[in-house]
């Protein structure tokens, strides 16, 4: 779909959710999450289409799939399309890689997405095309970097430090075979990776980080850490590693310290202001957090 077809269908949505809300009709919403429900971001989200006059269960059906394992989402994308809801939400890159396999003409709009470009969601940031559009969590390229600068402030003379990746998230393939090697080179450090995608093999990674004598690690955003984020602090804590992690939840749980972006904003402000419009002029980039924890330290 042209950008011009896209903002004539969106807008055209616009003008009939408004109309059927003047109306008390109700407007269906497909949400995507791979993995458990998060109250958090789900009340971060309610609170957010709330401010704009949307109340689920009264003018709003709000239609939740939970796809346990990534092998499920397309099938639980199927089932969200099949209802054939005004519009679509994706909460990671593989749900809005999924939701975008399973529908070209349905308004997705996607939340936490490090680089929509880099894994094909979109064409470009000013100009998204298709029709998906939503939010970037960070322009790639640098933030790598600026988590092994804020690890040097804790641990200065680091310089072997293990990446903790899912092999089935696209941003994570994309991260190791284009960022890592760049800011290994220019920064001088060993990147080890190593994987997990399960709760299992958490185990695993990190006690494969710990025999490789690294100085820290950095733990990517995925679904998987998220869901145990209590079990990944308390795994970098057992093996002594300084650990950097994207959300403020692993600070939360004693992990070390996080960097990322606000992802319960994203979800409160910016998604739902995407929602209501549905517009696709350009993609907002989520604000950067930051929290330590620096307690940590005395274990």
């Amino acid at each position: 779909m042209k950008r011009r077809e896209f903002i004539a269908a969106t807008a055209a949505l616009l003008v009939s959710l408004r109309r059927s809300r003047a109306q008390g009709t109700r407007r269906r919403l497909g949400v995507l999450v791979l993995g458990e429900r998060s109250p958090t971001m789900d009340n971060a989200l309610l609170d957010g289409l709330r401010n704009h006059g949307w109340i689920d269960g009264r003018n709003l059906i709000i239609e939740y799939r939970y796809a346990q394992s990534q092998d499920r989402l397309p099938a639980s994308a199927a089932e969200l399309v099949a209802l054939s809801p005004d519009l679509l939400l994706a909460g990671n890159p593989q749900t809005a890689v999924a939701l975008k396999s399973a529908t070209a003409s349905i308004p997705i709009v996607f939340v936490a997405v490090a680089d929509p470009v880099g894994i094909g969601l979109v064409q470009n940031l000013s100009r998204p095309g298709g029709n998906i559009t939503g939010l970037a969590t960070f322009v790639p390229g640098q933030f790598t970097s600026k988590e092994i600068e804020i690890l040097r402030e804790i641990v200065p003379t680091a310089s072997k430090i293990a990446v903790l990746a899912n092999p089935g998230n696209p941003m994570h393939r994309l991260v190791i075979a284009e960022e890592l090697p760049q800011t290994a080179r220019k920064l001088g450090v060993a990147l080890p990776i190593v994987e997990a995608t399960t709760a299992e093999e958490l185990d695993i990674a990190f006690a494969s980080a710990a025999t490789q004598h690294v100085d820290a690690i950095i733990v990517f955003g995925d679904p998987l850490t998220f869901r145990y984020a209590t079990q990944v602090a308390a795994l970098a804590a057992k093996h002594r590693l300084p650990a950097i992690y994207l959300g403020r939840q692993f600070a939360a749980n004693s992990g070390l310290i996080s960097y990322g972006p606000d992802f319960a904003d994203c979800f409160f402000v910016q998604a739902a202001t995407s929602i209501r419009s549905s517009k696709a002029p350009s993609l907002p980039i989520c604000r950067l957090s930051s929290r330590p924890n620096l307690s940590w330290l005395s274990i």
